[in-house]
């Protein structure tokens, strides 16, 4: 037991802690650093309350979880091979360990998922409080849509029929 909870914190121990938004925001036009600030701090609050755990908590306990499970599951695999070939106690024993490395394994991925889709999350709603406060979101310059150059209306001029006897256009794939 006190190996899984080791190699349960070993793994949970991989998992990054943030120290808060992960995004950049700048004070507003006019607004005073302290200003700034402070709608930080209360916007850091309100983040962590829209996402009910802060990111870090929710990787870890993700990862004790899922290694928790791996060893149930592991246990009674283990069990059901070892009374197969006459000795229960010791299948059940090593089929724990199976499961617990296994599950600390697919512990820690899940965890980094949890980690930053909860990250995400934060960011987002650390982000909506910072801009409704009057403070500044950089934006990445490719996520403007690019504006199109439409060429003006013809001045009553038709389209001249394509030849005759030319091949078909080729379909439209939608």
């Amino acid at each position: 037991m006190l190996l899984s909870l080791v190699l349960v914190g070993a793994v949970a121990g991989c998992v990054q802690v943030p120290s808060g938004p992960s995004v950049m925001v700048l004070p507003g036009a006019g607004r005073s650093f302290d200003q700034f600030n402070y709608d930080d701090a209360v916007c850091r609050d309100w983040a962590l309350r829209q996402t009910g755990v802060r990111p870090s908590r929710a990787a870890n306990d993700t990862a004790v979880a899922t290694a928790a499970a791996g060893t149930v599951l592991g246990a009674a695999t283990g069990a059901a091979i070892g009374a197969a070939s006459g000795n229960p106690a010791t299948g059940a024993a090593v089929g724990a360990g199976a499961g617990l490395l296994g599950g600390s394994l697919v512990g820690a991925g899940s965890a980094n998922a949890s980690y930053y889709e909860t990250q995400h999350r934060y960011d987002v709603a650390y982000m909506q409080c910072m801009y409704a406060k009057g403070n500044q979101i950089p934006v990445p310059r490719g996520s403007h849509p690019p504006r199109s150059m439409v060429a003006p209306p013809s001045g009553g001029y038709d389209v001249p029929p394509p030849p005759r006897g030319g091949p078909p256009p080729p379909p439209y794939d939608y």
